[in-house]
């Protein structure tokens, strides 16, 4: 025995049978001797062969006896108290058997005490955390369904929330997740100066910084009464800077050249009038100044023709008219009309265009009242035709087209329901549109027909992604700084990255590649559900079909994904300063690393396989389904042998081992390596 544990299974049953075999051997050879010796007869020669052969047998008996009374049970013993540790509401599937059987009732006693209390406290502290656990969900959903983009960092400038426009504007950039510095998110000089001058009774300073090929304008507030803690507010600035830049300079332009003809405009028609009234006057003069009136009054009107334009322009710009997709409105519609007896029935393809959805809706209802008393009914179909530039809105009915004269008694209407009553005449404009009515080619049908701007988009909205499970954990803000001492953190501060890859065959150093990559993260001692790193590679290789069997994976699925050599630096990106974790680590890094790959992994590296054979030596079986099976934890249907479904499980495994470690007094990073080395030996060493 070594350390005070059990020895393995092989090496007992190997000294028993050895054992056996001598005494065996040597109650054989000492019989012989006997009985050429004494050379006995009948039954005295049976006694004497017996007697020397029960030696062994003897050891051979007790040594059978041993491993099935009490060897057995003790190592069943070991797998249901460590799953014990690890998850206290873990099926009992090794109840006390053999010589240990008297232990059953204690030891159920022990582990019905055990949820009994855990069962008390939950209880206890139910009542107080519901209040809590409500204000935190409102809190949650206000956050999430909040335009306004958030991120919350502590004074070490690791994030401690955001929200979901936070995650929408920033395109799920790798620096985005709980505990990783707002350095990696933004990375600017003036920030952390910024950052480090905010004034502590929560008022606002503001900042312009480049993210990308965007500037955002960041608002900045300390937290009042808290520990350092920073909330900032972003915006795109620039869609403004473009508005500034575009429509509205061309508008600042177009200013001066008016008054300038306004000026020479006026100046001219009062030195006629001057002329008109003046005797001894050349008339000469006169028409030189009508002429000059005439060249200032046509050039005065191109410019108000195009400051109409630019206006138009201004106006199809700005913020009210935005993308739409024609399914959204006709459905908004049909809401709208639920209470009335009016219905369209949305037919053709359906296309995005822009528009004022509010005013559109109101105008639309006014506009079914008013068709509904021409075409004397109730139902019409809706349509979206495509043009060359615009997109035409058409609602259709059987009968005749509308008179343009009750058309333009309709544009006059004006929409009490919208602020300041604008005239339908006025949306109409605002979309740079018109309206009028036509009849269809079979001679039964009319629409009415309103020109749309168009959008260059194609396709269906995507439907909205739901918002990761966690993006906040406040925690993280008691954790030890991020530039103490790695090696004397505690297990429980780690940020740790868990990976595991997929490869063409098991022989890397014979040319089999990486084929899949997968990771996740824990932070704070918490596997983040969202917050992973999944792709394919393409291993510039075939897939060997026996390889395939296993991983699933085909030539058609990694063809045209990035070679490993892209992937490494975005990975290596992702861990950021994260320890890392893998089940046979060595295997995975070996196929990481190759030779000339240029991106080192040079972190600490955790290994659940090697802490499960320091923990238990004497246990049989550690590799991911043994394990997995021993603490409790499944594999969703379709991920096993996935690299993301693997470095999960590989994740939960080590959260498993985590309170184990601490019962042994395990604490740090320091001594959980030490732990680790103590399991790799010369086999490992080998491969």
């Amino acid at each position: 025995m070594r350390g005070g544990k059990l020895p393995k299974r092989q090496r007992l049953i190997g000294l028993w049978l050895l054992l056996s075999g001598i005494s065996l051997l040597g109650g054989a050879i000492f019989a012989a001797w006997l009985d050429s010796l004494f050379q006995p007869q009948g039954f005295a020669r049976l006694v004497l062969w017996l007697g020397c052969f029960s030696g062994g047998g003897t050891i051979f008996l007790v040594g059978l006896l041993l491993e099935r009374m009490l060897f057995t049970p003790l190592r069943h013993l070991q797998v249901q108290l460590a799953r014990l540790v690890a998850n206290p509401d873990a099926r009992e599937d090794y109840p006390p058997e053999g010589w240990l059987r008297g232990l059953g009732p204690d030891l159920l006693r022990v582990r019905e005490a055990w949820r009994s209390d855990r069962q008390r406290l939950a209880t206890a502290h139910a009542e107080g955390a519901r209040s809590a656990a409500r204000i935190r969900q409102e809190l949650e959903t206000l956050l999430q369904v909040l335009d306004t983009p958030l991120l919350l960092c502590d004074h070490h400038r690791r994030l401690l929330l955001f929200n979901q426009a936070a995650e929408t504007l920033l395109g799920r950039h790798p620096g985005l997740g709980l505990g990783k510095r707002l350095d990696a998110l933004l990375p600017i000089a003036s920030l952390q100066d910024a950052l480090g001058q905010l004034p502590r009774d929560g008022s606002p300073r503001e900042l312009l910084i480049p993210c990308d090929e965007r500037w955002l304008h960041m608002v900045m507030r300390r937290v009042p009464q808290s520990n350092g803690e920073t909330l900032l507010t972003l915006t795109d600035a620039t869609a403004a800077w473009t508005s500034e830049m575009g429509a509205r300079a061309g508008l600042a332009e177009h200013m001066a050249p008016l008054r300038r003809h306004g000026a020479s405009l006026a100046s001219a028609a009062e030195a006629l009038g001057s002329v008109r009234h003046a005797r001894h006057i050349d008339d000469t003069l006169q028409r030189r100044l009508e002429a000059v009136i005439d060249e200032e009054s046509r050039a005065l009107g191109d410019e108000i023709e195009k400051l109409g334009r630019l206006i138009e322009d201004m106006q199809q710009q700005g913020e009210r008219l935005v993308p739409l997709w024609s399914n959204d409105l006709w459905q908004s519609l049909n809401e709208r009309l639920d209470d009335t007896p009016f219905e369209v029935l949305p037919i053709g393809m359906p296309a995005w265009f822009k528009g004022d959805a509010p005013a559109l809706l109101v105008m639309l209802v006014a506009l079914l009242q008013r068709l509904s008393e021409h075409a004397g009914t109730t139902h019409f179909e809706g349509e979206i035709l495509i043009g060359n530039r615009r997109v035409y809105l058409d609602l259709v009915w059987p009968g005749k087209p509308w008179p343009q004269r009750e058309l333009a008694a309709w544009c006059e209407q004006r929409l009490e329901t919208l602020p300041l009553s604008p005239r339908i005449g006025d949306l109409l404009r605002q979309h740079a549109s018109d309206a009028w009515s036509l009849a269809d080619g079979d001679g039964e049908h009319a629409r009415l027909r309103l020109p749309l701007p168009a959008v260059d988009r194609v396709g269906a909205p995507p439907s909205q992604l739901p918002p990761r499970p966690e993006f906040h954990d406040f925690g993280i803000a008691d954790l030890p700084p991020p530039d103490a001492e790695l090696a004397r953190c505690p297990l429980r501060a780690l940020e740790i990255v868990a990976f595991d890859t997929e490869t063409t065959g098991l022989e890397l150093r014979r040319g089999d590649c990486v084929v899949s990559l997968g990771a996740c993260r824990i932070v704070n001692a918490r596997l983040l559900a969202d917050d992973v790193f999944d792709t394919r590679v393409d291993p510039g290789k075939p897939i060997p079909p026996a390889s395939t069997a296993i991983h699933g994976l085909t030539d058609a699925d990694v063809a045209g994904a990035p070679p490993l050599p892209v992937i490494l630096p975005r990975f290596r990106d992702y861990i950021g300063d994260a320890v890392i974790l893998a089940h046979n680590a060595a295997f995975d890094l070996l196929a990481l690393q190759p030779t000339g790959s240029g991106t080192s992994l040079e972190m600490p590296v955790l290994d659940t396989l090697l802490l499960s054979r320091a923990l238990d030596e004497s246990l049989d079986g550690h590799d991911l389904d043994t394990l997995a099976e021993r603490y409790d934890l499944s594999f969703p249907p379709g991920t096993r042998h996935t690299a993301l479904g693997d470095a999960r499980v590989t994740a939960e495994l080590w959260l498993a081992l985590l309170p184990r470690l601490e019962a042994r007094g395990i604490e740090t990073l320091e001594q959980v390596l030490a732990l680790q080395a103590t399991a790799f030996d010369r086999e490992d060493a080998c491969t």
